[in-house]
């Protein structure tokens, strides 16, 4: 059976000719491309543009990162080298391109390492492509810190063209997938699963329901409720393949650190494209928060608005009996 062809709309077809435009240039010695800024709203086609463009590049001098996985490897080559050049180098080694999913910024710790990071590349002449839900100027938005990572913005544009692929539709929220992240399901209900197993994390004990054969079910107040990172997550899925989450309350009830550890799960999982279910207390229409509710709760973590984008991916009871 063939593969429909895509369907691209504007902003997707113009990304998709700029990326195209690179692919036929990485790897000159002379006139490197100019890197890529991808921004828009979750959902849009970022990723999609951004895959099938690494996947047309034919050369061995290339790596495709998601940020968070990144991050966590380039802090425990820091560790391990004693300084970012050395990790940076044992990473990327001779590529001539470097692709980041979900770039972003929120906090001046992370600010520092991206400014080290993107001077190393550029100083290197490393083409860069990379998505992002924010446009350069909104990196670090808090303003008492905006200030600081303003060069480095600058740099930014320097490098990179910037280009919005910010289309009208969320394209998952029209559902069709049915496998890895997708094959999870959300209800509204309590977990059917009632236990209690130890599980080391980060040097903590993190308290679950059940761990079986890959699978985690776990309430959220017990994962996201203890001080706990992306990396922590990244290096549980080694092990646990499946994930069920219970007990998710409404987002604009519980502290922003705890909504900002949800956001960094459902990021590992859904760019490992790992089965995630959900047992919440509310629709999915009301996990955000209603009304003003759901704008404080999305200003106190922009990224849930990505994570609200990525959970309509996951079929609600009525349509479970197509599984």
């Amino acid at each position: 059976m063939e593969t429909p062809e895509i369907v691209l709309d504007a902003d997707q077809r113009h990304a998709a000719e700029q990326l195209a435009a690179i692919a036929a240039r990485v790897g000159r010695r002379w006139r490197r491309p100019r890197g890529l800024y991808l921004y828009g709203g979750p959902g849009r086609g970022k990723t999609m543009l951004m895959n099938r463009f690494f996947t047309s590049v034919p050369s061995n001098r290339k790596r495709r990162y998601h940020f968070h996985a990144f991050f966590a490897q380039l802090n425990a080559g820091i560790h391990e080298y004693g300084n970012i050049d050395a990790s940076v180098d044992a990473l990327l080694g001779d590529a001539d391109l470097i692709c980041f999913d979900e770039f972003h910024v929120h906090d001046s710790g992370d600010a520092r390492l991206v400014t080290r990071l993107l001077d190393t590349l550029f100083a290197r002449r490393v083409t860069l492509v990379v998505t992002s839900n924010y446009p350069p100027q909104d990196l670090l938005p808090n303003p008492l810190m905006h200030g600081m990572f303003v060069p480095t913005i600058e740099r930014i544009l320097e490098h990179l063209d910037v280009v919005a692929v910010d289309g009208p539709q969320d394209y998952r929220t029209l559902g069709g997938r049915h496998t890895g992240f997708a094959a999870g399901h959300y209800v509204v209900g309590s977990c059917p699963v009632i236990g209690a197993v130890d599980l080391p994390v980060a040097h903590r004990r993190l308290h679950a329901r059940a761990v079986e054969n890959g699978e985690l079910t776990v309430d959220f107040a017990e994962l996201c409720g203890i001080p706990v990172s992306a990396a922590d997550f990244l290096e549980l899925t080694r092990e646990v393949r499946r994930w069920v989450v219970c007990a998710l309350p409404p987002m604009g009830t519980v502290p922003p650190d705890w909504v900002m550890r949800f956001v960094n799960l459902v990021d590992v999982l859904y760019d490992a494209d790992l089965e995630l279910s959900i047992f919440a207390d509310v629709p999915l229409a009301e996990l955000g928060g209603a009304g003003n509710g759901a704008r404080v709760a999305i200003e106190r973590v922009p990224d849930l608005y990505r994570t609200l984008s990525r959970l309509a991916e996951l079929r609600e009871p009525a349509n479970l009996e197509s599984r």
